[in-house]
């Protein structure tokens, strides 16, 4: 039945292209904003740090959900931010407490994941000089 109201039917290669959407909002975001690019290449010490200190699974679980949270949170800010250009350009109050509100969200979990790191590799590094 394809009725107006009915749900389409599961495809897996739909899903897959779907995809495709997804991809180019990240590589959108790091063309577009230095933040996230400097965020990734934070991230890519940490992973190289990880490795090279062998850290515990448990420590990568933290590692992977504080650094998705902190990139996600700068897409979400990104979107905000081109949402709230695209409605209006002109000065407006409203508009820039939205902004800060989104950029102020990205901070808190780029504060959040600083200190997860600190906890994890600060006592790492001391150990190398025991």
């Amino acid at each position: 039945m394809n009725d107006a109201g009915s749900e389409k039917r599961f495809s897996l290669g739909a899903r897959l292209r779907s995809f495709r959407f997804a991809f180019y909002g990240l590589l959108s975001l790091l063309k577009e904003e230095q933040n996230a690019v400097i965020q990734s290449i934070i991230l890519i010490i940490v992973i190289i740090s990880g490795v090279l200190l062998d850290i515990s699974k448990t420590d990568w679980i933290a590692i992977i959900i504080v650094s998705a949270s902190v990139l996600a949170f700068e897409c979400f800010n990104t979107a905000i931010e081109n949402l709230c250009d695209f409605v209006t350009t002109e000065k407006n109050d409203k508009i820039r407490k939205i902004k800060d509100l989104a950029a102020a969200a990205v901070l808190i979990s780029a504060i959040g994941s600083a200190f997860v790191g600190l906890i994890i590799f600060i006592p790492e590094i001391l150990g190398l000089f025991r």
